[in-house]
């Protein structure tokens, strides 16, 4: 497959669990532009929990299909930076992705294989030969980032190898009537989203269509945190101000709020925590 182009300029973006309060972020933008001056560099996150790959993977996961191709996407939640973990770059699906080999890239290409994967390996391509231990961050992903940016092949950046590490989303289990899942994000607004989508909870009610819309579901109760909840909204405001409720959000999952508030401490709800879902059997 050819290589895509770089954007014009190119946009390298960023997901970490540095925050913004430390020179963590900014030593990596430095060492970026002094590679690739003209990059446009966009932060995806730095609020990443800890050392928490998974959410990691789901934010650039929500995120990355909305950018052109070309685009390289940095991703540094590493906590086995200094270890024997790989460090890695990739091209899949028109776009480039660096970070550490720890399950992240599956999860955000949902198990696509990509087209080609290099270990890092090449210390031309580093910010000098003697990394630093604890920040590969700086040392090795911004500069091989930069390097893509600026039109080098991925296949020139290190040795290729056929595998990344694996990791995997849990599904959430469907039986007759029920659908199990769990909080696996929560946002900035206190949005409480599941694992949960749409034809899973089609597949539990016995619908034949995957997508159906709200109207089609039967009656259902939805037991999360200290609440029931017993129907599926359309939108935020279609319940009083305040109010929690029930709904499918942009990225396609199932999510609880609250109208105007925060649905994960309104009730007392956090990441990891179980969603049951109920139908109510058929009529006769």
């Amino acid at each position: 497959m050819p290589t895509p182009a770089p954007s014009s300029p190119p946009i390298v973006t960023l997901t970490t669990d540095f925050g913004t309060e430390d020179a963590y972020v900014p030593a990596m933008k430095g060492t970026m532009l002094s590679i690739c001056s003209d990059a446009r560099l966009v932060d995806v996150t730095h609020e990443i929990s800890p050392q928490d790959v998974m959410e990691a993977a789901f934010v650039l996961q929500s995120a990355r299909p909305y950018f052109p191709d070309g685009a390289v996407h940095l991703v540094v939640v590493d906590p086995g930076v200094g270890t024997e973990r790989r460090a890695v770059a990739l091209r899949a699906e028109g776009q480039w992705f660096v970070g550490p080999d720890n399950g992240v890239f599956p999860l955000v290409l949902d198990q696509a294989s990509p087209d080609a994967i290099v270990e890092l390996d090449d210390p031309t391509f580093w910010r000098d030969d003697s990394p630093s231990t604890t920040f590969h961050g700086r040392d090795i992903f911004a500069p091989a980032a930069a390097h893509l940016a600026d039109g080098r092949s991925v296949e020139a950046l290190g040795t290729s190898i056929d595998t990344l590490e694996p990791l995997r989303w849990a599904q959430p289990s469907t039986g007759a009537q029920t659908v199990q899942g769990w909080v696996v994000h929560v946002d900035h607004f206190g949005n409480c989203i599941t694992n949960i989508r749409r034809p899973a909870m089609a597949e539990a009610a016995g619908l034949e269509n995957s997508t159906p819309p709200l109207d089609a579901f039967p009656p259902l109760k939805t037991y999360a945190g200290n609440t029931t909840l017993q129907a599926l909204h359309p939108t935020y405001g279609a319940v009083p101000e305040g109010d929690p409720l029930l709904l499918f959000g942009s990225t396609g999952y199932l999510e609880i709020a609250a109208n105007g508030g925060n649905g994960a401490e309104l009730l007392d709800i956090r990441k990891g925590d179980s969603v049951k879902i109920v139908f109510e059997e058929p009529s006769e």
